[in-house]
């Protein structure tokens, strides 16, 4: 049996060595390199990231990853201003879209945090300047090794989610809040000796935050 735990950094057919959760199947690889560490300020996609993982809950990332598209087209581009408009008519006919995950609960969550994004842009100037605000220093943070070093939640993803909650999201507690952080590049997870931790870390030191 794999000890998941103790896996680090995999190298690859192409020579590249990533963080072991990600080879498994090329849409990993793909999540791995191209998004999954790199900051993230744009409203649309954070409210996209946040609702994800909330539906994730339960199910596999590839299992999300694989649905994305359909995701994006049942939800409006993830749009909060169009998707805190639907109303019962849409959660009845994103019930029957097999294209997504149809959770009756999650979907109406996914609604009810388009609004709460809106109310985050009212009181914040944006989602992204709230998400950030609790960004942990980055100064002497410890470089995981292997998987079982990462961790699940964090002073900073419970306070994050408290205040996500508070706005009236729904489906984030500090679980899903630190794989958000992780995700969107508040926090930089990646591996020691994975390809795109230093990547990660360059798009960090040039971001200007919200």
């Amino acid at each position: 049996m794999v000890d998941w735990a103790q896996i680090g950094v995999v190298e690859g057919d192409d020579g590249f060595r990533r963080c072991g959760w990600s080879v498994s199947a090329p849409d990993y690889v793909a999540y791995h390199d191209d998004e999954w560490g790199r900051p993230v300020t744009d409203d649309v996609r954070l409210y996209e990231k946040i609702c994800l993982e909330g539906f994730q809950s339960g199910l596999s990332w590839l299992t999300i990853l694989r649905k994305r598209e359909g995701f994006r087209r049942a939800f409006a581009g993830f749009d909060p201003d169009v998707v805190a408009g639907f109303g019962p008519a849409d959660v009845d006919r994103l019930l029957a879209d097999a294209a997504i995950v149809r959770h009756r609960g999650k979907i109406e969550a996914t609604i009810a945090n388009a609004a709460a994004t809106l109310r985050a842009q009212e009181a914040h100037g944006s989602l992204a300047a709230l998400v950030w605000s609790f960004e942990p220093p980055r100064r002497g943070r410890p470089v995981p090794k292997r998987l079982g070093e990462l961790t699940s939640t964090t002073a900073e993803s419970t306070a994050l989610a408290k205040a996500l909650r508070k706005l009236g999201f729904r489906f984030v507690g500090p679980t899903t809040a630190y794989a958000a952080m992780e995700s969107l590049g508040v926090v930089n997870d990646h591996l020691a000796g994975c390809h795109a931790r230093a990547a990660c870390d360059d798009a960090r030191e040039a971001l200007r935050l919200p």
